[in-house]
């Protein structure tokens, strides 16, 4: 249901309904009883509450050891044998 708001043409008071659109609008202050005027909203804000979706939150492949991604294991295991055969010569 959305939430409407009115503002008075006497008073200027801005009220606030959350009603659902088939109920009729509201045509007098609560206030001061003269005509109100239905204003324009911006909407809702979108929020996002929590830390977010990652790339290691998806769902592991058939095959594939949980916490590892392929391409991180090949560069450090040829990056270790290069260093050993170094020290070696």
């Amino acid at each position: 249901m959305p939430t409407y708001e009115y503002e008075c043409t006497h008073c200027g008071l801005i009220t606030e309904e959350f009603k659902p659109m088939s109920a009729p609008k509201r045509q007098r202050c609560p206030k001061c009883r003269s005509k109100v005027e239905r204003l324009i909203s911006g909407g809702v804000g979108l929020h996002f509450k929590g830390s977010g979706f990652y790339i290691t939150d998806s769902r592991v492949k058939k095959g594939s050891v949980a916490g590892e991604s392929p391409s991180s294991s090949t560069p450090s295991s040829s990056h270790n044998t290069k260093n050993a055969d170094k020290n070696k010569g």
